[in-house]
């Protein structure tokens, strides 16, 4: 349960201070962790002492303990010396590492409940009775944050969010799949929305930008008061992850409450919008639309349908803009200078840009 490195840097510091040598083995006697490297003697007196009654002996000159799981035997710990400083040091590591055991064990048993409660996988009276067990509040204000790669996320980076929020124990990291970190954040009564993208910012930047050039997003839902509805801002952060990646390729933080029309489109089902497109663009697809009609569409958009400012932008005369966006009306029916045919054709294209990142998926 405890990684080698975590035992290594522990007897390593404890070495550094007492400057006894300390190994830790396995119950058949496999070194884990050592600071000195004649540990090939001591293999199989440390299988015959895990099988002993005794908790402690001396072995050639090194003194020979028991690290218990609860009742179970984990570790055979040897402290270099047969005198009271080897005895005291390694009751002191056994103390210290049984202390490791309890805490990992917590904080597995923890991250297990938080990745069954975002999946859905507990009932309603597990999540109540597991998060008092957990000593987790059941009525918090709490957000859930995504941080996704677009390769394979590195194995240190879920150790980097921890250490980002080592100092705030009601925040857990966890896991759920090869690509993302969920993060469940407990908020101060004041944090607002403005306080949250911060956090995500900060976030985005202890994983990203990434040496092989894939980017880092973070994506997170809206804030909820109950363990029982974290699932749900889970859920939420992960569709802004997913509708991001069509309609704002150009953000790396992302929330569910700015995805605006962008989220009604992708819960749409793929029959109805391939019914809206032929309907609204019977004469011409966007897909064949030239450069400078997608530059134009995008620019008048971009400035309210304002022909004055929108010329100006592209560098051309008003009327070329004008004949541009009549050249639009005739090829598609829909007069961008009228506000209902502007709001049609937007919600379109964005429709069409839907569907075809759906096609682009099922490849």
């Amino acid at each position: 349960m405890i990684s080698n490195q975590v035992l290594q840097t522990t007897i390593d510091g404890i070495k550094n201070i007492t400057k006894i040598d300390l190994c830790i083995m396995d119950t058949m006697g496999k070194p884990l962790a050592t600071t000195f490297s004649e540990t090939d003697d001591y293999t199989e007196p440390a299988k015959s002492f895990a099988l002993s009654q005794a908790e402690s002996q001396v072995v050639a000159g090194c003194q020979f303990l028991k690290i218990f799981d609860e009742s179970q035997l984990e570790y055979v710990l040897l402290a270099n010396g047969n005198g009271e400083d080897a005895v005291m040091v390694g009751k002191m590591v056994t103390f210290q590492i049984q202390g490791l055991i309890t805490a990992y064990k917590e904080r597995f048993d923890k991250d297990n409940f938080i990745k069954n409660l975002l999946l859905d996988n507990l009932l309603l009276v597990d999540i109540y009775n597991r998060a008092k067990k957990l000593h987790i509040e059941l009525d918090a204000k709490r957000i859930v944050f995504i941080i996704e790669t677009d390769k394979d996320r590195e194995a240190y980076d879920v150790e980097k969010i921890r250490g980002l929020l080592s100092g705030k124990p009601k925040d857990f990291v966890t896991a759920v799949d090869e690509n993302s970190i969920v993060v469940v954040k407990e908020l101060g009564n004041n944090d607002k929305y403005e306080d949250i993208d911060k956090t995500a910012q900060i976030l985005q930047g202890a994983v990203g930008p990434k040496a092989d050039g894939s980017s880092v997003h973070v994506a997170y839902g809206t804030i909820v008061y109950e363990i029982k509805e974290v699932s749900r801002s889970y859920k939420e952060a992960r569709m802004s992850l997913d509708v991001g990646k069509i309609f704002f390729e150009e953000r790396s933080v992302i929330a569910y409450n700015s995805l605006g029309i962008g989220r009604l489109i992708y819960q749409l089902p793929i029959s109805l919008c391939k019914m809206f497109i032929k309907e609204i663009f019977a004469k011409q697809s966007p897909d064949e639309f030239d450069e400078e009609t997608i530059e134009t569409i995008g620019k008048f958009f971009e400035n309210s349908l304002n022909v004055s400012e929108t010329s100006r932008q592209l560098f051309i005369h008003r009327n070329t803009l004008v004949y541009r966006l009549d050249k639009i009306q005739k090829a598609t029916g829909l007069d961008l200078r009228n506000f209902e045919d502007a709001i049609t054709f937007k919600i379109a294209l964005m429709v069409s840009k839907y569907m075809k990142h759906m096609e682009e998926s099922d490849f």
